[in-house]
């Protein structure tokens, strides 16, 4: 299984094992090769982000319900959360295939997937000039000894081996989704149909492919199997047909079982110079092979940042961290602020990872909540009828809460003109209901609240 929960961060890609994905909130899908869909089926109940093209294959291959499924528009800055922000960038494996870059208090870390690098990445708004803390990147081809042409010199090849063979039949051998280019390069090039599959047909119809494909037996003489259907028994069969030649498309190296079958150096993974060049480019901190087992960061300690960067551990969001009064100092607000904060309905607090669709509701279902009509007034302060301490000074709060995460700016109420400094805060008070579970506070009579808020501020004053 090629995936990883990314620690020091809410983000688990290519991994749908919920029960071992720790803390992950926020699932990504970066393809739909089997290898990175392991334990991914119709049964999946969370939201799960990734391209608009995978989200159509997605539905139609594993049946995952359409509530779940999250597509993102490429090459655009998604928010998820509040902390969060992605971009996905073409990753230029296969047919939706995406990267993703991900940017958060956590750092920057751009997660590869599968991908062929291109020179044309380079040009990629979201990467020039960008710092990059972590990178996750694919290794498949991580090896020096082991050179690979582009796919566009690999087409060639393939087409040389068929013009040595004009008497042949030609069956190329694929996966599920990927290498269609290929496909539609030779037909181009023959000029010819390639047969498939009804399924696979359906499929490339879906993908919007140019209509070089049908379901027609003997319609053209290039025709797309399953790679697993390239074997000795295979070739003997159709030999025994009619002259049939095999293509295996692949960046591995394969064990040749019959003189007819041709294997051609065409891969979506990027080769060793290409992962050299790209990462010497990029410059990034740190770098993770997305394939366990392997050691290939020696190949690229030369090409990393001199100035690295920790990232942080989030499994404690770091306002809470924080004492209370610090908080205060550093975000130039009055204790009163807090006090308010222990009384007001209870809301998260940190970071929240969801999905822009469920913040919305819930934004909505915290802009209505009210505390109930009880004489008292709009503050968490005052419970006396005809007070006006929440009504001063509201514009003002206005520009204070800007900085504040939006839940907490909603369920908070306005602060009262009257500045009480840190070293005026009485300690016990701040202890006895600022760090008290609100259930607790509030099996406290209003009365004697009321009466330590009114003994809280006279003392304040008498300072």
């Amino acid at each position: 299984m090629n995936g990883t929960v990314i620690p020091g961060t809410p983000i688990a890609v290519d991994f749908w094992s919920v029960r071992r994905a720790g803390g992950a909130r926020l699932f990504f899908l970066s393809h739909l090769h089997s290898d990175h869909t392991v334990g991914l089926s119709s049964t999946w109940s969370r939201p799960l982000y990734c391209s608009p093209l995978t989200a159509r294959l997605l539905r139609r291959r594993l049946q995952v319900p359409p509530c779940w499924i999250r597509p993102l528009e490429v090459g655009q800055s998604h928010v998820l959360g509040e902390e969060v922000t992605v971009t996905l960038l073409d990753s230029n494996h296969c047919p939706g295939s995406v990267m993703f870059l991900f940017e958060g208090v956590f750092g920057t870390i751009l997660y590869t997937g599968d991908f062929r690098y291109s020179s044309s990445m380079q040009g990629e708004p979201a990467l020039r000039g960008r710092h990059i803390d972590c990178l996750y990147l694919d290794n498949t081809h991580c090896h020096p000894h082991r050179p690979l042409p582009s796919r566009q010199r690999a087409t060639r090849q393939a087409a040389h081996v068929i013009r040595a063979h004009p008497q042949h039949q030609v069956v190329v051998g694929v996966y599920s989704l990927g290498k269609e280019a290929l496909l539609v390069d030779l037909a181009v090039e023959f000029s010819t149909w390639v047969v498939v599959s009804p399924w696979r047909l359906e499929q490339m119809r879906l993908l919007e492919l140019p209509d070089v494909f049908t379901t027609e037996e003997g319609a053209g003489w290039i025709r797309a199997v399953d790679v697993t259907e390239i074997r000795c028994d295979t070739l003997v069969s159709w030999n025994m047909l009619h002259p049939t030649i095999a293509i295996l498309p692949t960046g591995r190296p394969v064990k040749v079982t019959h003189p007819n079958i041709h294997p051609i150096p065409y891969s979506d993974h990027s080769s060793f110079s290409e992962l050299c060049e790209f990462v010497k480019w990029l410059k990034p901190c740190s770098v993770i092979p997305i394939v366990k087992g392997s050691t290939c960061q020696a190949y690229f300690q030369k090409y990393l940042s001199s100035a690295p960067q920790a990232l942080p551990d989030l499994r404690i969001p770091k306002p809470v961290q924080e004492p209370v009064q610090q908080q205060s100092k550093r975000k130039g607000r009055d204790p009163t602020f807090l006090l308010k904060r222990a009384a007001r309905h209870s809301v998260p607090r940190g970071v929240v990872y969801e999905s822009p669709e469920e913040y919305t509701e819930k934004s909505e279902e915290f802009t209505g909540v009210k505390v109930p009509q009880q004489n008292y007034c709009q503050s968490a302060l005052c419970s006396k009828e005809g007070c006006t301490c929440c009504h001063t000074g509201k514009e003002k709060e206005k520009g204070e809460l800007s900085g504040e995460q939006p839940g907490a700016a909603r369920a908070a109420s306005a602060v009262s003109q009257a500045a009480v400094s840190d070293e005026h805060f009485p300690a016990g008070f701040a202890e006895q209901y600022l760090l008290t579970p609100l259930n607790v506070v509030k099996q406290n009579s209003s009365q004697k609240f009321d009466k330590l808020v009114e003994d809280f501020f006279r003392r304040g004053e008498a300072s």
